[in-house]
């Protein structure tokens, strides 16, 4: 390997700094401010170690825990949008092609390999990219329900779009979590988690 080699790693990692100043829509439990989405790709990362044994299928953790820290690179470029608006073909294909810039900053073509897992991940047809997707998925719900439902009343979600958005994908890859999560989203509910901001 040659200093060159080198450079180029620690180029791409200076590159993920950036990641740092993409604000999210939910905030850290307990605090006045939001996320960031390198807040948001350790917590969830984490989570998918700590509830492996839960997945709906057997998977290999080592390959969801590096869909997960690649998950939202391309957030640099495109920013974070909330979940309940994220499927719109024209962000998602500049959201790729900001993780596709990204990697590409790294040597002999390693970007390749995280640029399949990025795909991978989006597809969401196997076992370790569909437990990737309900964690990356039950963060921010998590994060709503043990904060007053901040980002819901503030941008007027409704319980059926939690349900609709979020359901599926725990279900399919982590069900024994929605069904901890079922119950709360009842009482959030009952609290007023999902009146809008005054």
């Amino acid at each position: 390997m040659t200093n060159k080699h080198l450079q180029d790693i620690v180029n791409f990692i200076m590159e993920t700094d950036k990641l740092k100043a993409v604000i999210r829509k939910t905030r850290p439990q307990g605090l006045g401010r939001y996320e960031n989405s390198a807040e948001h790709s350790w917590q969830v990362a984490l989570a998918a170690l700590t509830l492996q044994q839960y997945a709906s299928r057997p998977v290999d953790i080592n390959r969801v825990l590096r869909m997960l820290l690649v998950h939202d690179l391309g957030e640099i470029d495109v920013g974070d949008v909330i979940v309940y608006q994220a499927n719109d073909p024209a962000h998602l294909a500049a959201e790729r092609k900001g993780v596709a810039r990204i990697l590409a900053l790294l040597p002999d073509q390693m970007g390749d390999k995280y640029l399949a897992l990025w795909d991978e991940f989006e597809a969401a047809e196997t076992a370790d990219a569909q437990f990737a997707k309900a964690m990356d998925r039950a963060l921010p719900l998590l994060h709503n329900l043990y904060d007053g439902g901040h980002s819901w009343r503030k941008h007027g979600i409704q319980r059926h779009q939690v349900e609709t958005v979020n359901k599926p994908r725990i279900i399919q890859g982590c069900p024994a979590l929605w069904e901890l999560i079922e119950p709360v989203l009842t009482q959030a509910e009952a609290d007023g988690c999902f009146d809008p901001v005054e």
